[in-house]
């Protein structure tokens, strides 16, 4: 038995599915249950009970779990007080987002990291906002960047990034030669909209105090693939300003301000309490907070 099986085992036992597991950690269903059955022959026991349509944790199993996580945070104990034995940060750190804000926002953040912590690896998964907190929890990750709020009181949350959303449109529509517009000169035209997520939930608040019907032409899980459609013309859509910096340089969309609203997108670094940071990860910490958005600065 392996710590590589112990991990597998606490996964499955919290997320009380064997599916969502090895989405968790990266495998195979078949690849999880095989090390499931494994883990089962050798302590000879049965840990996990897999009939009625879902997984339970035995009673052998509740027991065999406290071990589990002792044995877990012990090697992760051990393994961070040899690393900060090296006065020069190195190893590894796993930071997970989304799609936007990998590319868009942590570019800056990881090229500075790297050029200051060059023995440093960097490992990013991109994800989404639930999964994300779900990752950071199970340890599966050491951080991760999600939109706030984070209600989760397991996690600390350390603000990193703040800006505005805009309007986008291709060039040509009738709101490109704006400088600025109202939510209700937007809910004029088809919107592309993100399917899920905070700035989803904003915006949909927005239109509710405004009681505007809007109408939704697509719905997208992609913010790259919605500046895609934005730029052929299939629609308008809302967007964090850094998003397309590139973009309206280009001549590719255009960005005007919304005039009646400011709808924000708030970003923060999220780990676990209780988690001991390596000298790797405290410099990652440092180093996010000091390239905070100018936004930061303007609200104070």
């Amino acid at each position: 038995m392996d710590f590589d099986q112990l991990e597998t085992f606490l996964a499955v036992a919290r997320l009380s599915s064997f599916s969502r597991a090895a989405e968790q950690r990266f495998r195979t269903q078949p690849a999880i249950s095989a090390q499931i059955r494994a883990m089962e022959e050798e302590v000879g026991a049965k840990l996990l009970d897999r009939s009625g349509g879902r997984v339970s944790v035995t009673a052998a199993g509740k027991h065999f779990l406290k071990y589990v996580e002792e044995a877990l945070e012990a090697r992760k104990n051990v393994l961070s007080a040899l690393k900060e034995m090296d006065e020069v940060p190195r190893g590894e750190v796993v930071v997970a987002a989304n799609e936007a804000t990998c590319l868009h926002v942590l570019p800056e953040v990881f090229a500075q990291y790297k050029k200051q912590y060059p023995r440093v690896g960097v490992n990013i998964r991109r994800s989404e906002h639930a999964k994300i907190l779900d990752a950071v929890n199970f340890n599966a990750v050491d951080f991760g960047v999600v939109s706030l709020p984070v209600s989760d009181k397991r996690l600390s949350v350390v603000p990193i990034h703040r800006e505005e959303l805009v309007i986008m449109t291709p060039p040509g529509h009738p709101l490109s030669k704006r400088k600025s517009a109202l939510i209700a000169d937007a809910a004029q035209y088809p919107l592309l909209l993100p399917k899920l997520g905070r700035t989803r939930d904003s915006l949909e608040s927005v239109f509710e105090e405004r009681h505007l019907e809007v109408n939704v032409s697509m719905e997208l899980d992609s913010v790259e693939l919605m500046k895609r459609f934005v730029a052929a013309n299939l629609g308008i859509g809302f967007i964090a300003k850094s998003n397309i910096v590139e973009d309206v340089k280009a001549g590719v969309l255009c960005e005007i301000a919304i005039a009646d609203a400011h709808i924000r997108r708030e970003l923060a670094l999220v780990y676990r309490k209780d988690k001991v940071l390596s000298r790797a990860a405290q410099a990652f910490i440092d180093i996010a907070v000091k390239l905070k958005s100018p936004a930061f600065e303007r609200a104070k």
